[in-house]
């Protein structure tokens, strides 16, 4: 099965979200959205389009692929989604990243694995891994505009992350029960996510006493 990145839901309401930035400079915590049920239906498609596309799965933000995607309107897709209030601030341990069917993980603790494989702080994780040509910079300067209001911008409102009761349990067993369930699903998620971090972004390699002696002699 194909695992696509920048697919998310909110955790609490379990909209479908797609995700334009995984953390906003000087607020590592925070994430832009596009709540794609607010979207009309060319807009919809076009964007789910893009997201499987090639393009946007190698892209290291998926803000960086609607920059210079335009919808069938002719409109540059991120500019556009900014102008019409559809690029949503939300904390990102209240976003899921679903990249296939039954695996999820929350966005913050994704960020923090890919910060750690990166061997950076989590506050620099919205800095790009790779040099970058001309192209890049003149797209990664667009992409810019939109963050310099990103802080500004409102919470997620409740129509997307509405309340929710807590759970309860009938018995401590039940609740034992329900832990341990919850504790294996997390293993699996864990390993299936820190594979896709390494897929994003590979770790650092570190190389061993007898590399370095060789290197050296």
């Amino acid at each position: 099965m194909v695992n696509l990145k920048h697919v998310g839901r909110m955790k609490s309401s379990s909209k479908r979200v797609l995700v334009a930035f995984r953390t906003l400079p000087g607020d590592a915590y925070s994430c832009l959205v596009v709540p794609t049920e607010r979207l009309d239906d060319s807009y919809h498609n076009a964007i789910i389009n893009l997201v499987e596309s090639a393009s946007a799965q190698e892209a290291y933000e998926f803000a960086e692929a609607l920059d210079r995607t335009q919808f069938p309107d002719g409109s540059r897709m991120l500019p556009s989604l900014h102008s019409k209030g559809l690029l949503i601030k939300s904390p990102t341990s209240e976003v899921e990243m679903i990249p296939s069917v039954g695996v999820s993980v929350l966005l913050s603790e994704l960020n923090q694995i890919i910060a750690e494989q990166r061997g950076i702080a989590i506050d620099d994780l919205h800095i790009r891994p790779s040099s970058q040509d001309n192209a890049e910079v003149r797209e990664v300067a667009s992409v810019n505009k939109i963050l310099e209001t990103a802080n500004e911008t409102e919470a997620v409102t409740d129509s997307l992350a509405p309340a929710t009761d807590p759970v309860t349990f009938d018995s401590p067993e039940a609740e034992a029960k329900h832990y341990r369930s919850q504790a294996d699903k997390l293993a699996k998620e864990a390993a299936n996510f820190r594979r896709l971090a390494e897929e994003l972004v590979p770790a650092k390699k570190k190389k061993n006493s007898d590399t370095v002696k060789e290197e050296t002699a």
